[in-house]
């Protein structure tokens, strides 16, 4: 499997990507210069590992015929202010009030195999040219 993703910029701070026939926009808020119309950037990686850790719970639970209301899946993260990136990213995973207790350590065994999780976990080489 590969990724290619197009980027294009649509006017003030807006930079889309584009690929496998859907685009994603991004826009800086507006303490950033931006219009606030659309997620920074940094806010889409924090948005794919929490919906990659999420659609693993849901999947855990579909193959095992485990009802899915009530669960629910927060992130936060605390940004170190001196080093200008998020350093603790805190996820909780909320199970429905009749998730088997047999499967409590499985569920996170699971939800720890996000691909999201693993690349930010061992950072893949990242070259950048200009042609």
């Amino acid at each position: 499997m590969a990724i290619d993703m197009a980027v294009s910029f649509p006017g003030g701070k807006k930079v889309d990507a584009t690929f496998d026939g859907f685009t994603v926009t991004t826009d800086q808020s507006q303490k950033n210069g931006g219009d606030g119309s659309a997620p920074e950037p940094l806010d889409l990686l924090f948005a794919a590992l929490a919906t990659c850790s999420g659609v693993i719970a849901l999947i855990f639970c579909q193959t095992r015929g485990i009802d899915t209301e009530g669960m629910r899946l927060r992130l936060s993260a605390e940004k170190n202010d001196a080093a200008k990136l998020f350093d603790d990213v805190r996820m909780k995973l909320t199970l429905p009030k009749e998730f088997p207790r047999k499967y409590r350590k499985a569920i996170l065994r699971a939800v720890d195999q996000c691909s999201v999780k693993k690349h930010l976990q061992q950072p893949v080489h990242i070259e950048t040219v200009v042609v």
